[in-house]
């Protein structure tokens, strides 16, 4: 922890949404400067949804940001709060997860959040080693810390209360239960987007009922995805996946909208807040937001690929985009031998994020934005073979290989 308590707080700050509060991270990091102990940041991960995208990512390049200081990471994969579900935002119960489906999707989960985070300075732990080992006993004294009347402010509990919807009585544990894992690894810092805020905030409340030092509560913005409205998600296709194709992120980076430059800046890099302060500069003193933007794309695109993976990037999108011409070092999707049509590829084509669904790529094929070997795809059962060229929309070229 070599950089000042000023310094960290600018770094630590950068992009962050609410904070409670400052000036208590201010004295946990001159304490942890005395001490020479670094502090203990929490995330929680309910693993219902394992495919990460940037939109996710944001507050794991937060957390990243404070390991690079010197600070701790401790990742909850919520396996035993999974079987219940958060009911975060939902107008209805959610259903509870089963073993082997939270165990295949925290199995997958611990693969993605290392294309981010540290690995040498992140331990993963999963909450069924302390949530299973409560009695009834246990349970009565943890349900004694709140009231009824607290867990109904929560926004989605209140609605179904007022709707008449049911709620399970275990539902109103997942706030406690997330508590308790505080309470357990006595976190400095627990991290979580405005959703979390009530979830994020029992932890504090659960930790100074227990004598505990409180946590720092850090909440973090949503990012809009590429159509630069809706929240970043991979059901709308407006999404930048972490584990893309280098060729394929660094041209989604480009599809970014203009106003939406800082903010990437500020969530989805690591860049110090000195940097994007020149940026906001250049782009006010008139620079072309491409120009900012082909940066943009270069880092974010480098921190999930190789140096060689992002120069191929960059090759292929001035040769695809600037050139206008079939770029020489294509992406490749393997297909079935038995595949003989366009038809029989549209799945493939979706799972590996060249079309967001089946759905929209006969829309492009109707509007006239789909070639094969540069002709134009009249309809889907278009017959294919090794070695072809498809080009869908504008931009995105992928070579067939059986």
């Amino acid at each position: 922890m070599s950089k000042s308590t000023k310094e960290q707080m600018r770094i630590i700050t950068k992009g962050v949404q609410t904070l409670v509060n400052e000036a208590e991270l201010e004295a946990k990091l001159i304490k942890a400067e005395k001490e020479n102990k670094p502090l203990t940041i929490k995330l929680g991960l309910d693993p219902s949804a394992p495919d990460i995208h940037l939109g996710h990512a944001v507050v794991l390049r937060k957390i990243k940001q404070m390991q690079d200081l010197g600070h701790r990471a401790v990742i909850v994969i919520g396996d035993f709060t999974g079987k219940i579900g958060d009911p975060t935002g939902k107008s209805k119960g959610r259903n509870a997860l089963t073993t082997e489906q939270v165990e295949a999707n925290a199995k997958t989960y611990a693969e993605q959040i290392f294309k981010v985070l540290d690995k040498n300075k992140t331990e993963v732990r999963f909450n069924s080693e302390w949530l299973s080992k409560l009695n009834f006993e246990d349970v009565l004294r943890l349900a004694a810390t709140t009231t009824v009347a607290r867990i109904l402010e929560r926004d989605d509990f209140q609605k179904r209360y007022n709707n008449n919807t049911p709620i399970g009585i275990h539902e109103f544990f997942y706030p406690l239960m997330q508590a308790y894992d505080s309470v357990e690894l006595e976190a400095d810092i627990e991290l979580g987007g405005t959703d979390q805020t009530f979830n994020i905030l029992m932890g504090r409340t659960l930790q100074k009922t227990m004598g505990q030092e409180q946590q720092i509560a850090m909440f973090m913005p949503i990012l809009e995805g590429l159509d630069g409205i809706e929240k970043m998600s991979k059901s709308l296709g407006n999404y930048i996946g972490v584990s893309e194709p280098a060729n394929i992120m660094f041209k989604k980076v480009m599809e970014v909208p203009d106003e939406l430059i800082i903010k990437y800046f500020e969530l989805a890099t690591d860049e110090h807040p000195d940097r994007i302060d020149e940026i906001k500069q250049a782009l006010s003193n008139g620079e072309n937001p491409r120009d900012i933007k082909l940066e943009l794309a270069r880092i974010i695109t480098g921190l999930y690929h190789s140096r060689e993976e992002v120069e191929g990037a960059i090759r292929y999108y001035e040769e695809a985009f600037s050139k206008k011409a079939i770029p020489t070092d294509l992406p490749e999707l393997q297909i079935g031998k038995e595949s003989n049509t366009l038809l029989d590829i549209v799945s493939s084509l979706v799972e590996a994020g060249f079309v967001p669904s089946s759905s929209e790529l006969r829309r492009i094929v109707k509007q006239k934005g789909v070639q094969l070997n540069q002709e134009e795809v009249v309809d889907l059962s278009r017959s294919i073979q090794s070695g072809d060229i498809l080009k869908i929309g504008k931009k995105k070229f992928v070579k067939l290989i059986k």
